[in-house]
């Protein structure tokens, strides 16, 4: 099959920033409050939930990208496990999934098959059904799910009720982004893209089923805007955390990446977007860049009642996650995040 010679920088790394997106979202008419709406896109969340009965509720939520990855199948379950990991944030169990598809009319069909392919195991392997999908005739391939959960109204995770004296884990290693472009111009070794891969190929449907047995107050995936992008989100203006670099989990090789510069524009966009709130001591440029970089299909950022984190670690670690305990939520101080060399 011949490769797909489109992949010149897509996943998460080809989303707007954080930035734009504020603004524009900002100048959108609200409409009507509607009390079923528990989670709208106003609290920069990650998926919508609407509650249609006093014990459920629906999470809806969308997401596609152009390839990060020459082979096709893998593409479109890395695409799938992304967009399936929005309800597995919010607490959710997938239920159905629809495809998003754009594709060039002249393109090999056969590597459309194997992207839908992809996608449609990583369906089935979250426990939903694959409904259907929208197609359209475009210049670049981009693949992506509508995405269909439910969960209990009084179970959700918001991404922005983290409690002062959380215990934030990470449940995926970092790294993604840099280590796919430095794939993309041949430098990355076979293992180090190996272990992006799997990553990227591995669903948040274990660390999710996990968490719901203990008390966590907020969860987001860490995605397009980086570490340190999500974790602005989920302190919302109303908390301040120590990051502990040390403990953070991050793949093979890709510190040499960043210090050889293979980094992305979103990355940069990330950095400009949150630098600002962070204050960073004694951390290294390579891993400044590994906390601003975009991931792709990355971990669920939990924030865990302290009295329970290391149970939640423990299980998880048990079950084969690279879950690691990365900060702790503060009080409001001068700085929203303060990035610390060393461990708790």
């Amino acid at each position: 099959m011949e490769n797909i010679v489109f992949c010149k920088g897509g996943g998460c790394t080809a989303k707007l920033g954080a930035g734009v997106l504020s603004r524009v979202l900002g100048m959108l008419p609200k409409g009507p409050v509607d009390e079923n709406l528990l989670i709208g896109y106003d609290s920069k969340d990650d998926a919508a939930v609407y509650r249609v009965s006093d014990d459920v509720a629906i999470v809806q939520t969308l997401d596609f990208f152009p390839p990060m990855v020459e082979d096709p199948y893998i593409f479109g379950q890395i695409a799938a496990t992304n967009a399936l990991s929005d309800v597995f944030a919010m607490g959710g169990e997938v239920k159905t999934a629809l495809n998003i598809v754009c594709f060039p009319e002249d393109m090999d069909l056969n590597i459309l098959g194997k992207i839908l392919q992809g996608g449609a195991e990583k369906v089935i392997e979250a426990g939903g059904t694959l409904a259907g999908g929208h197609s359209i005739a475009d210049d670049g391939v981009k693949y992506g799910l509508s995405v269909t959960g439910i969960v209990h109204p009084d179970h959700i995770y918001p991404n922005n009720m983290a409690e002062t004296g959380d215990i934030l884990i990470l449940t995926k290693k970092l790294g993604v982004g840099i280590i796919c472009t430095a794939n993309r111009i041949g430098e990355a070794s076979a293992e180090a893209m190996e272990e992006a891969v799997a990553s990227m190929t591995t669903l948040n449907k274990t660390a999710a089923e996990i968490a719901r047995s203990y008390r966590v107050h907020a969860c987001t995936d860490v995605t397009g805007f980086g570490f340190l992008g999500h974790l602005h989100e989920m302190l919302d203006g109303k908390h301040s955390c120590k990051v502990f670099a040390a403990q953070v989990p991050i793949m093979q090789n890709v510190l040499q990446y960043a210090d050889e510069f293979y980094l992305t524009a979103a990355a940069q966009k990330n950095r400009n977007h949150v630098e600002s709130y962070v204050q960073f001591e004694n951390i290294s440029f390579a891993m400044e860049e590994v906390l601003f970089d975009p991931q792709t299909s990355g971990g669920l950022l939990l924030a865990v009642h302290p009295e329970d984190a290391e149970k939640v670690l423990a299980e998880m670690q048990e079950k084969g996650l690279p879950a690691a305990i990365v900060g702790e939520i503060t009080e409001k101080r001068e700085f929203e995040i303060y990035v610390k060399s060393g461990a708790a």
